[in-house]
């Protein structure tokens, strides 16, 4: 789709994977124009080529000018400064996100109404713009992780323009995010690179041809080896979360070791059952769906009520699949519509949203 006069900039730093992928999904689903920087200058001719932008720009501030909403998708260890430069240029109503798979660094060192963390939970074992999709994000949840000076109109914009280009937006607090990705992200990877290794060392020590490897073998090792430039900054700055669920991981694994060195047959059976519907469980969590629901709360207008809201319905797993703001006209309150997915979390968003004294009513 090309990009109409009057629409919307969106300004892209880094344009990988991620980056080449918001570009192209940005101007095909919503029709905006693009504008992108790179410190790479060879990544951002590709992008230009895969139409993945309409225009490059020399510099951040270049990028940002103009633009209605800005993404940050460079390296985890370089986010703090290149956001808090996008938002020294951006403007007063530029909303700035970031695309980082942690998120406690970069909402620590940024305070800005502007700023939003977010995390979209989608990518692929290739890299680069090259690889990069339109429909990367369709279906996809995209952690944000708004705080308590986050405005609530550049929120609801961001919630809405990610929900335009197909994804899922999600409330959360930044240190639960790190903490739940160390355990189904990051740790995954690290078990990855251990099992291949450990494989490769044992053929080598017994001198064999790599045998058949089944499916379980291939599907647990698929995401060994990811691209060390992002990986290693991933794995460093969530280190703290990481080692604590390492720790678990190998208590976990004692115990089985100590079930299997024992030969305790029934240990060895209630561990597997119990994981089995440990999976189950969690399919289903995923799986839930049902028609959406519309509440109508009643707020008052100060920063932070809409961070409140998403949050606190982001920890009880209620996600929001819309929302709006329709403020009064003497700006002193408002309307924040949300739309959920089935009655049951309508019913536990209300009793949520009733908790926080905020009057709630359904159309």
């Amino acid at each position: 789709m090309a990009p109409d006069p009057g629409a919307p900039t969106v300004a892209v730093i880094g344009v990988g994977l991620i980056g080449g992928s918001i570009g192209l999904a940005a101007r095909e689903r919503l029709g905006a124009r693009v504008r992108a920087h790179d410190a790479d200058p060879a990544a951002l001719e590709q992008a230009l080529r895969r139409g993945a932008v309409d225009e490059a720009a020399d510099s951040v501030a270049d990028a940002v000018a103009g633009a209605s909403t800005a993404f940050v998708a460079t390296p985890v260890s370089t986010l703090p400064d290149v956001v808090r430069e996008a938002l020294a240029a951006a403007a007063g109503d530029c909303v700035v996100t970031d695309v980082g798979s942690t998120k406690r660094a970069v909402v620590g060192a940024v305070e800005d109404e502007r700023f939003v963390g977010g995390h979209p939970l989608a990518g692929a074992e290739t890299a680069g713009v090259g690889n990069a999709r339109a429909d990367l994000f369709e279906g996809a949840t995209w952690y944000l992780t708004p705080t308590a000076g986050t405005s609530g109109v550049l929120y609801e914009r961001l919630h809405r323009t990610l929900a335009g280009l197909g994804a899922r937006p999600a409330a959360i607090d930044a240190e639960i995010h790190d903490r739940l990705l160390a355990n189904v992200s990051h740790l995954p990877h690290v078990l990855a690179n251990v099992l291949v290794t450990q494989a490769a060392q044992a053929l080598a020590d017994e001198r064999e041809r790599l045998p058949a490897t089944g499916p379980s073998f291939r599907d647990a090792t698929r995401v060994a080896g990811a691209n060390p430039a992002i990986w290693t900054d991933i794995y460093l700055s969530n280190q703290d979360a990481l080692v604590a669920e390492i720790d678990e991981l190998v208590r976990r694994l004692e115990e089985v070791r100590a079930s299997l060195a024992d030969s305790d047959a029934d240990a060895i059976a209630r561990w597997n059952d119990d994981a089995a519907a440990a999976r189950r469980r969690l399919l289903e969590a995923d799986l839930a769906g049902g028609g959406v629901r519309e509440l109508r709360v009643s707020v008052p207008n100060r920063p932070g009520v809409v961070a409140r809201l998403a949050l606190e319905l982001g920890r009880a797993g209620v996600n929001i699949e819309d929302m709006a703001l329709y403020p009064a006209a003497d700006m002193r309150e408002g309307v924040v519509a949300l739309w959920v997915r089935g009655d049951a979390a309508a019913d536990r968003a209300a009793e949520l949203i009733g908790a926080l004294d905020f009057p709630v009513g359904r159309p």
